[in-house]
């Protein structure tokens, strides 16, 4: 039986938590002494508020989340922060923006899209700025999870929401014998490699705040900056290398992060395939970028186009969408390529978007195999990743998970189609979104805000799928979901 008030009880205790995460962009705004801080106070009072009321209404409820509990409250809590976390930037005079805006800024902050509607990115309070790099941060390895860290204090278990949030087709790999000391591993190692992105950006030049901030949507795979020329306005080849680097660690399993840190040993990334796959598909990327920037003189020389396509390729492949020039303009098919990295996107159990290496590897793999049988129709052949077979019902669900995907792509594009856009426009803002990715081509190669109000909301659903891997968001439509 489907557990209503266990479930909001949890989503008010979750709620208030998030309440919290208003008082260092206060804090911020208090140093710099900006009008903002006030903004931050009273959007933690109401979120504060909300969460106790609701906590205290259902403070008694007790019982065991099931599967189908821990689905409800991830979408639940995902759609309530994005409404909530659109409150100091709805409130902010600095800002103007409207609900739909600020609705779109929030929801793409928290799923570490990085499509942003806001312009003038370099005039704006710090506090705000510290703002939209916090929900990256936060979002990145999914607030679901660092709570989960803390929920079987709270009475709760918390197994349900941690399935219904990890990304991949393989949620029950853990790292220890219980959820709550797997997520505590995964986030030590976020906030340690975090941690490590900053002190490396500062090293290479940036100001303190600059460093911090943009630490958070380096690992976090966001994209997000604190100014419009995004990592273009340092204009630094040792801040992009930086970035580089932290990019593709933030677009790998941390759990393979974990294991390497514990085994004081690289072997397990030479080991696993998935990230084989991620380095050479991303590898492949940057040399055809470099020789097609060098082949069609878009550089003047090759050490420039060894930044351009280097960069690039790395942060449109790992979704974290970061630029350094206006890819979207450079000629033939290169942005449209770079698009396509997008797609496949990061490692599973990373803050990556996409569809994740891991599926595309068993689809190959599945194809091979396919092939296989046509040669020899007898032989019972498995699919393996890293020398293990893989259940049939994993490499059903990746081809389960293709067949949604590529039918709600398909819609999304249709209807921002419907509502004016053209087509590249309309697939790249489809694609972008989807994939967690940002920066788009058309209309949207700089920013979203000049996209009509319905088409945002489109998109707004469009970044909610992607970072919930579209069947915890669509299972909820099923009616036999909420049968008994």
């Amino acid at each position: 039986m489907f557990q209503i008030a266990t479930t909001l009880r949890l989503l008010g205790i979750l709620v208030t938590l998030f309440s919290l995460t208003m008082l260092p962009p206060a804090l911020i705004g208090w140093i710099y002494d900006e009008p903002s801080r006030g903004v931050f106070l009273q959007a933690f009072g109401i979120l504060m508020g909300t969460g106790l009321l609701i906590w205290a209404a259902f403070f008694r409820s007790r019982g065991d989340l099931q599967v189908r509990d821990g689905f409800v409250v991830v979408v639940m809590f995902w759609l309530v922060l994005g409404i909530f976390g659109a409150l100091p930037l709805y409130l902010d005079p600095a800002l103007h923006v409207s609900v739909t805006d600020a609705v779109f800024e929030s929801m793409s902050g928290l799923t570490t899209t990085g499509a942003t509607v806001i312009v003038g990115l370099d005039d704006l309070p710090r506090a705000v700025l510290w703002y939209r790099q916090q929900l990256q941060w936060l979002g990145g390895m999914g607030i679901i999870v660092l709570a989960v860290a803390i929920l079987p204090l709270l009475g709760i278990g918390g197994m349900q929401l941690f399935r219904a949030e990890m990304p991949g087709p393989m949620k029950d790999t853990k790292l220890a014998p219980r959820i709550a000391e797997t997520a505590r591993n995964l986030w030590f190692v976020y906030v340690g490699l975090t941690v490590a992105c900053a002190l490396a950006y500062w090293a290479a030049g940036m100001e303190v705040f600059d460093a911090i901030a943009h630490s958070f949507t380096t690992l976090a795979i966001g994209g997000f900056s604190t100014y419009d020329a995004s990592i273009g306005h340092f204009d630094s080849t040792m801040i992009e290398s930086v970035a580089v680097v932290f990019m593709l660690l933030g677009g790998m399993n941390f759990a393979l992060h974990f294991l390497v840190f514990r085994k004081a040993s690289f072997a397990p990334y030479r080991r696993d395939e998935e990230v084989r796959l991620y380095l050479l598909l991303l590898g492949t990327g940057s040399a055809i970028g470099v020789a097609y920037l060098l082949y069609a003189g878009v550089t003047g020389t090759v050490s420039e186009a060894l930044r351009w396509g280097i960069f690039h390729a790395v942060s449109i492949g790992t979704t974290t969408g970061y630029s350094t020039t206006d890819f979207h303009l450079w000629p033939g098919f290169l942005p449209l390529m770079l698009v396509f990295l997008s797609f496949v996107g990061g490692c599973t159990a990373s803050t990556g978007g996409g569809m994740k290496v891991i599926r595309v590897l068993l689809l190959g793999k599945q194809g091979l195999r396919e092939i296989q049988r046509l040669i020899h129709p007898h032989a019972h052949i498995a699919v393996k990743v890293n020398e293990k077979v893989m259940p049939n019902r994993v490499v059903e669900a990746v081809w389960g998970f293709m067949a949604a995907y590529i039918l709600v792509f398909a819609v999304m594009v249709l209807l921002l189609m419907a509502s004016g856009l053209d087509q590249v426009t309309s697939f790249s803002a489809v694609a972008g979104t989807l994939n967690n990715l940002g920066p788009g081509l058309g209309d949207v190669g700089q920013n979203y805000s000049s996209i009509n109000d319905f088409s945002k909301w489109v998109l707004v659903f469009a970044m909610l799928l992607g970072r919930l891997e579209i069947f915890t968001v669509l299972v909820l439509l099923s009616p036999a979901f909420w049968r008994r």
